[in-house]
């Protein structure tokens, strides 16, 4: 649907669309273990039931259904982040977007919140190849928990998440939790309250932002516009329109350092949809 809105505002004719060949099983092994990805590999519908003690350590089953063609799903959106990273990494683009990216529950070896490959941690890896500090900002309503505990423990990567904490999925997100050992100050998280709009969001995220590009001196951001923040969102409860949403990938986009846009959640799917073209 996204897509659909970017084609018919005629958006397309200002950039390159392009269709990645999929990542392989080793791409994956860069984020993932090796069983675990395996494991996604060989799982159907007809062979879930043979698989319980598996599905149980992977966490699939409610939030991370088995479904067909489940594997090449995943490396289909986590094709786009990779080739994404690429292609900044090669100067072809200073702006590239993947909105079937932006997995960030999904962990080390299992699936998490509708996320089963973590596509943003597989694009940071592969900028880190050629940049030497990497910046990763969340602004969807959820925690990115399995983006920060990927780099919990470096400095070469700083990620910064605004998002609902409290009683809420994933529950993690303190503002406590800063990072440990090498990685101790780049963790910083921003836990929100129900109902924050534009202008308190605002005013939180612009100056905190700016002290962040300004001290980290990132050279290259990963950006994940979540659109589950926006105003109506069936499992939401913050209040931003969409101008507000655009105006924090704006935001970023001012500081003109090779940027990456991904996706994520967003479950009222028209807003969703409407929120990526208005960035876009």
């Amino acid at each position: 649907m996204a897509h659909k809105l970017v084609k018919g505002y005629g958006l397309l004719n200002h950039m390159e669309f392009i269709t990645p060949a999929l990542v392989s099983e080793e791409d994956l092994v860069l984020s993932h273990t090796e069983d675990y990805v395996q494991f996604l590999k060989e799982v159907t519908p007809e062979t879930q039931h043979e698989m319980l003690e598996k599905l149980r350590r992977f966490n699939i089953g409610n939030d991370c259904p088995v479904f067909d063609g489940l594997y090449d799903f995943c490396r289909t959106y986590a094709s786009g982040s990779v080739y994404g990273a690429w292609t900044l990494n090669n100067k072809l683009c200073d702006i590239a977007i993947n909105w079937a990216g932006g997995q960030h529950h999904a962990k080390r070896s299992k699936a998490s919140g509708f996320c089963y490959v973590n596509d943003i941690v597989l694009a940071i890896i592969h900028l880190l190849e050629f940049h030497e500090r990497v910046l990763y900002v969340d602004i969807d309503i959820h925690h990115g928990d399995g983006v920060e505990e990927a780099f919990f423990l470096t400095d070469r990567v700083m990620t910064v998440s605004f998002h609902k904490f409290g009683d809420y999925f994933p529950g993690s997100g303190d503002i406590r939790d800063i990072g440990h050992e090498q990685g101790k100050y780049y963790s910083v998280n921003v836990p929100l309250e129900d109902g924050i709009d534009d202008d308190s969001y605002l005013f939180v995220f612009k100056p905190i932002m700016r002290k962040v590009m300004e001290v980290y001196d990132p050279k290259a951001v990963v950006l994940q516009c979540g659109a589950g923040s926006l105003s109506g969102d069936r499992l939401g409860c913050f209040n931003l329109t969409i101008k507000g949403h655009g105006e924090c990938v704006k935001y970023m986009r001012s500081f003109n350092v090779p940027l990456l846009l991904l996706g994520g959640g967003g479950f009222t799917i028209p807003n969703v949809a409407r929120c990526w073209c208005y960035e876009v």
